[in-house]
């Protein structure tokens, strides 16, 4: 089959997931479409990809693209799916925040929308959608799509639920997580080769950043604070000789190295499954807490520990997993700051995380306790011992385990 491919572009998680189900499909010839992080991405890793085109999938090109091909495949990109569903192609929707994402209007209505949706073309069909939030936008998109194909995470299984009572046959189904299980199992030693010796002693993993908010270089706050807390990382833990820290935000010539008294640390991008590698092999593991690193760091048996979060989807992932291990060791920026709660909105609750950020980096006072705190947090993951650790690993994986997505992949595309 011949599938056109897309990606929400927001931060890495999406592109990465999309990777995966590229990777999944090498039988057929997948094709990407879109700009932006998912596009730095995609380009990062090629193999997953027949082709690779850009600009974004509201190019003029792409209902041409579309009448030529048998399917669309989109992580989370609700235009993708507005733009498969008109030009009447099949349209598998795959969704790893499916329990995230906020409505303020009831599901039939939203419904009833994509019931009287014009099919003129996207410019219709797009104002139509118009007083939709952009999580709705999102609902609205698994209302219109042939398949949804939702990975499990609590919260999941009750959406679900709202969805079949609505009685229209649209009901997503559960997979397991959305990761590059061949790649995964090659980090492991389960492909051709051994897994290698660890580069490093330290691995820190920022993933991609960029989102609807998060630049680089514009509402940067999480970064300028990572970038001062760097040095005194190495600093305080004389151990980590050798720290990766990998994301978005170091790809090309903005990569970097942070030295202090001979102790370093590499900041780059690195291909995808060049991380999996790492993550497989470096002794200890920091992320921000998204929910791809997650799964591909539990398909490994590594339990990370969760640095501060950067936007308001990190903050839900921890919420959601208050009983594990994992969040009861999380570092929450706004508990480190008193007086100044993070709103209960994806676009509000990330702002108020970047200004939480920028406090903490130009306050000395609110600094000093933030680098004590991740000095306590790391100092208890490192005393962790190998049972504690694989607890922690299975807790988190009876929370979010599903079926196999080759599985589901195959099921949908017969």
């Amino acid at each position: 089959m011949r599938l056109v491919m897309g990606a929400q572009n927001c931060g890495f998680g999406p592109a990465a997931e999309l990777v995966a189900v590229a990777r999944a499909l090498s039988g057929h010839e997948r094709i990407f479409v879109g700009d932006g992080v998912a596009a730095e991405f995609a380009h990062c890793n090629p193999d997953a990809f027949d082709e690779i085109r850009s600009p974004a999938p509201r190019c003029a090109g792409l209902r041409r693209l579309l009448d030529g091909c048998d399917g669309v495949v989109s992580v989370m990109d609700a235009d993708l799916v507005l733009h498969g569903v008109l030009a009447e192609r099949p349209v598998i929707l795959l969704d790893s925040l499916f329990s995230f994402w906020r409505r303020e209007r009831p599901l039939a209505e939203i419904l009833r929308l994509c019931e009287t949706l014009p099919r003129t073309g996207f410019g219709a069909a797009d104002r139509h959608l118009g007083e939709l939030s952009p999580h709705e936008r999102v609902l609205a998109a698994h209302l219109l799509a042939t398949h949804g194909l939702v990975q499990n995470f609590p919260g999941v299984r009750q959406r679900i639920a709202e969805f079949a009572a609505l009685g229209v046959g649209r009901v997503p189904r559960t997979t397991g997580a959305l990761v590059d299980h061949n790649g995964l199992r090659a980090a492991a030693g389960g492909g051709t080769s051994a897994p290698s010796a660890p580069a490093y002693d330290l691995l820190v993993n920022l993933g991609g950043f960029r989102n609807f908010l998060l630049d680089f270089d514009e509402h940067n706050d999480y970064l300028l604070l990572i970038e001062r807390w760097l040095p005194d990382l190495l600093r305080d833990w004389p151990r980590f000789r050798r720290v990766l820290v990998c994301g978005g935000p170091f790809g090309g010539r903005r990569a970097r190295t942070v030295a202090v008294d001979g102790r370093l640390a590499d900041c780059r991008l690195v291909p995808q499954r060049e991380l999996l590698r790492h993550v497989a092999t470096t002794p200890h593991y920091l992320l921000t807490p998204g929910l791809t690193a997650l799964h591909e760091a539990l398909a490994l048996g590594r339990l990370p520990l969760a640095l501060p979060e950067q936007h308001y989807a990190h903050l839900f992932t921890v919420r959601r997993l208050e009983r594990t291990l994992f969040a009861k060791t999380a570092v929450g920026l706004a508990a480190l700051v008193p007086g100044h709660p993070v709103p209960e909105d994806d676009v509000a609750g990330t702002a108020a995380l970047v200004e939480l950020a920028g406090r903490i980096r130009r306050d000395d006072t609110h600094y000093d306790r933030f680098r004590r705190c991740l000095n306590e947090r790391i100092e208890q993951y490192l005393t962790l011992g190998a049972a504690e650790r694989r607890a922690g690993v299975e807790e988190l994986r009876a929370a979010m385990d599903g079926p196999p997505l080759r599985e589901m992949l195959a099921e949908v595309l017969a």
